[in-house]
């Protein structure tokens, strides 16, 4: 490995592993919608983009990028709270879970453009978590999806293109990548 290759590493193994174990234990009783696998898979494949994103580019602070990675679903989908996450992992990532967070007292076609919101009030680290989260969501969707949510989720993710891209362009080409493939998921009379 030559100089240019050498990167510092500006998130420590010890932060990720916390957060992961604190995920598992939130978690362990999920399965990824419309499969039997664990949970905690999602949760390992926006991590990895993360650290693939944070080897390539200069990101003040990895931990909170890669715990928030991992913890970006606890307040939403578990019985933790943004308390718990404070206590456990300090103000910043609470807050970045928090806005990474859906508003359900909201009617479903306001949530996104909410969340977005409050993402981009944030630093650049959580805008890279939700970035990172579409791309490992925009897998085969499950079965049970009708066109007409497949074709709003790829729209979706086209805005969360738009609104946060500028935060690495790294996890902007990913995103970009996978919102052209998932077109293969749509009936052509519908695209």
């Amino acid at each position: 490995m030559n100089q240019n290759q050498i990167h510092s590493q500006n998130w420590s193994q010890e932060s990720y592993i916390k957060a992961y174990q604190f995920a598992a234990i939130a978690h362990q009783d999920q399965t990824i919608p419309g499969s039997e696998l664990p949970y905690i898979i999602h949760l390992s494949f926006v991590s990895m983009e993360l650290i693939a994103a944070l080897s390539l580019e200069k990101v003040t602070d990895g931990n909170l990028a890669i715990q928030c990675a991992v913890l970006h679903d606890t307040i939403e989908d578990t019985d933790t709270n943004f308390e718990k996450i404070k206590a456990e992992f300090g103000e910043a990532v609470a807050k970045g879970v928090l806005a990474l967070t859906k508003d359900n007292s909201l009617a479903k076609h306001l949530q996104m453009a909410d969340s977005l919101r409050r993402i981009k009030q944030q630093p650049p680290e959580i805008w890279m978590v939700k970035l990172a989260d579409r791309i490992s969501n925009l897998q085969a969707p499950p079965h049970y999806w009708s066109q007409e949510k497949i074709i709003k989720y790829r729209e979706e993710a086209i805005e969360i293109y738009e609104a946060l891209k500028d935060a690495s362009p790294f996890l902007a080409a990913r995103l970009a990548s996978k919102i052209e493939n998932y077109k293969a998921y749509i009936q052509s009379d519908d695209i």
